[in-house]
């Protein structure tokens, strides 16, 4: 999957970082320390890390990809990053 989104609560901008949903590739959220979780209230999995994103975004850097897109939406800030 060359696309990765994460996003944060702006209140938690400390952390934690949800770095995928349960479709997201298994190797990278490893690599990245993720841990798969069930949020009550959600009718889906994701993934997070207790980085903020400033860390996951070096992490994502340092495996190749690049910074596409970021805004921000109610209380939460999003990232899109791209592997070529």
């Amino acid at each position: 999957m060359p696309y990765v989104l994460i996003s944060t609560l702006i209140r938690l901008e400390i952390g934690p970082t949800i770095v995928g949903d349960e479709h997201s590739d298994v190797a990278l959220m490893k690599e990245l320390g993720a841990t798969l979780h069930h949020r009550a209230g959600n009718p889906f999995k994701e993934w997070s890390v207790e980085d903020p994103p400033r860390i996951v975004l070096d992490k994502l850097e340092v495996l190749g990809y690049k910074l596409v897109g970021t805004t921000g939406i109610g209380q939460t800030a999003i990232w899109t990053l791209h592997k070529p």
